[in-house]
This record gives C-alpha cells, structure tokens and sequence, in this order.
C-alpha cells in the first residue's frame, strides 16, 4: 500500500554526516531512509525535516539554508525517482507519472528569528509545514519542561506560545503553511487551538494515555486536534510508543505491536480520520522493528491482523494526510 509520512530527519543526518568526513547521500545509505527503501516501500511521498538545534547552532537560519541546500542538490541527483511537492497537484501528479514525492518542513522555530519575512522566503523555497519549537524556547514558544541533567520531562501548563507565536500561526495560514505542535508545550498546544482557523498537525507524536511522555499527546488534545482537522502522525520512537522502553538506558526497542495500540487508541479517541503516520526515521534511537520504509508493509499487515479494514488503513497511511495538505495548502 502506498503511504505518506509526516516527519524524518535525513537531510539533517546527510548533512552531519558530510560533516563528519562520511558523506552519506539519499540515493542509498546505511540509516534508515534512502530513495531504494522508500521506493519498496511503497512510498507516495516523504516529508523532509529541516532540523536544527539552537544549542549547538548559534546561526539557526544559516544552518537551515544550508540543510536547504543539501535538500535541493539530492533531488536533483534522484529527480528521476523523487521530486519536490508544493501542491496536491504536485503529489498527484509525481504519483500517476510512477514518481515520489518530497515534502519539505523545518523543524525548529528559530531558524525564522522570529521573522515573517523569512517565514515567506522559506515558503517560496518550498517548505510546507513548520514545527513551531523543537526542545528549547525560542521566539515563537515553549516546549515542554526538561530537565537535560536528569533526563526528567514535566508538561509546560504555563507559557504557551508568544506574540511572534500567534503571528506565525496567522502568517503561515495566509501563505498556506501547515503548523506543526509536536514538540510544543501544552498551554502553546491549547494556544493553537484557539489561534488556528485551519487544520494543524502534530506531525511525529504518540498518545499519552498509552505512553505517558510529554512528547505524546492527552486525550483531550487528540480530541482537539481531530475537532480541527488536523493529524497525528505516529512516531516510531521506543521512548514514545512504551513507558517501560522509555526507561531503559540502553536497547530500547521499537515494536510494530505498539505503534499499532497508539494507533487503536487515537482511533478510538479522535476518530480515524486524524491518524497519519510520522516516522521520526533518522531522528530516532533504538532497535526498531519497523526500521526503514521498506518495512512498512509489516504495519500494514498487523493492522489487518487487528481488524483494522482496507478504508481505516487506506485513510493511515496516506489518505488522511492527503486530505490534510488539501485542506491546509493553497
């Protein structure tokens, strides 16, 4: 079956890897995405993260133009398998013509300094979904309180999102821009609920009633979310999919049968239509079952296992993000 996922990390992991003398490219590699993976996987389009850590780059927009330039020199090596996608004509498009589709997102709201003029730029690069923060404050908000000397993660009730926050959401909507909350903290969640007038996604985060990490999202938030339009996309991550993985310090592990409970139970809450799937593939620790698109035949199949009908699985995999990109896209 074909599918669309929400969240990977690889141009980020071609480009430190450049940067660590063992240039890796998209065509093949040793991770877990590369262009003959997705194409055994049966992939209809992949969204590409531009990501950057704001603690080990003290220039987030240079370093996220130079991951934009990584990005558009591997889709001019593989354009005969994958192109760029900046519409759902273009995704319909690359698909009857038996090519891929590449959907490009960033992945840190700092490398926008907090500036609606380089949030158009990056638009008419092509970037069609931002992750409003990643695990720091910045301009826009604040994720969830963590505590990086133990480890401990607590929900951020308090400080939602900023002024700069609630101009994004508004600018992004005019220019046809997804907002993306994975990551962001619960009152910049509920924030959004109340600025948003379109669909928004939280592109690779889990159900938090199943495992219980602030990465993961409440009942009422998948409640919320689903009211709005917007999607979910399941997160392979072991930390994010079971609360006894999370808690191994070494060899944690990724199971099919996990991602497939989140999944139940998101249907369960928010209805079937606010399921997609966001890998985090590149972005992730951990020994994974699913571990590269070409396995993702095998969710398919336990889904099927677990009664989950040919529509139900049709609308996971790409239907559902199709429809989203629809709604949200110009």
């Amino acid at each position: 079956m074909k599918y669309i996922d929400l969240h990977c990390d690889t141009i980020s992991a071609i480009c430190e890897s450049g940067r660590a003398g063992r240039a890796r490219l998209l065509r093949r590699n040793e991770g877990h995405v590369d262009i003959e993976r997705l194409k055994q996987g049966g992939c209809l389009a992949q969204s590409f993260a531009l990501f950057t850590n704001i603690r080990k780059e003290p220039d987030p927009y240079t370093y996220v133009s130079g991951l934009l330039h990584v990005f558009e020199e591997e889709m001019k090596r593989n354009a005969d398998e994958i192109k760029p996608a900046m519409t759902v004509k273009d995704l319909r498009d690359q698909e009857k013509n038996g090519g891929m589709s590449a959907v490009l997102t960033i992945e840190e709201g700092a490398a926008l300094k907090g500036n609606t003029d380089l949030l158009q730029e990056f638009y008419e690069k092509g970037v069609r979904m931002l992750t409003l923060t990643w695990n720091y404050e910045n301009e826009l908000g604040y994720p969830n309180r963590i505590d990086w000397a133990s480890g401990r993660c607590a929900p951020e009730t308090e400080r939602g999102l900023k002024p700069k926050g609630v101009e994004f959401i508004e600018r992004m909507e005019e220019l046809g821009m997804a907002a993306d909350v994975s990551h962001l903290g619960d009152a910049g969640f509920w924030d959004v609920v109340k600025t948003a007038k379109k669909p928004f996604a939280a592109s690779h985060s889990n159900a938090r009633a199943i495992a219980p990490h602030v990465r993961n999202l409440s009942d009422d938030m998948i409640r919320a979310l689903s009211e709005r339009g917007g999607v979910i996309g399941i997160n392979f991550c072991p930390a994010f999919l079971s609360e006894a993985e999370s808690r191994k310090k070494q060899g944690a592990k990724s199971r099919i049968m996990d991602i497939a409970l989140h999944i139940r139970h998101i249907r369960n809450i928010g209805g079937i239509d606010c399921l997609a799937l966001g890998s985090d593939f590149d972005g992730i620790p951990g020994e994974l079952e699913l571990d590269s698109p070409a396995a993702m035949p095998l969710l398919e199949e336990e889904l099927r296992r677990q009664g989950f009908k040919e529509e139900e699985i049709e609308k996971i995999f790409w239907k559902n993000a199709m429809r989203f990109f629809g709604d949200v896209w110009r």
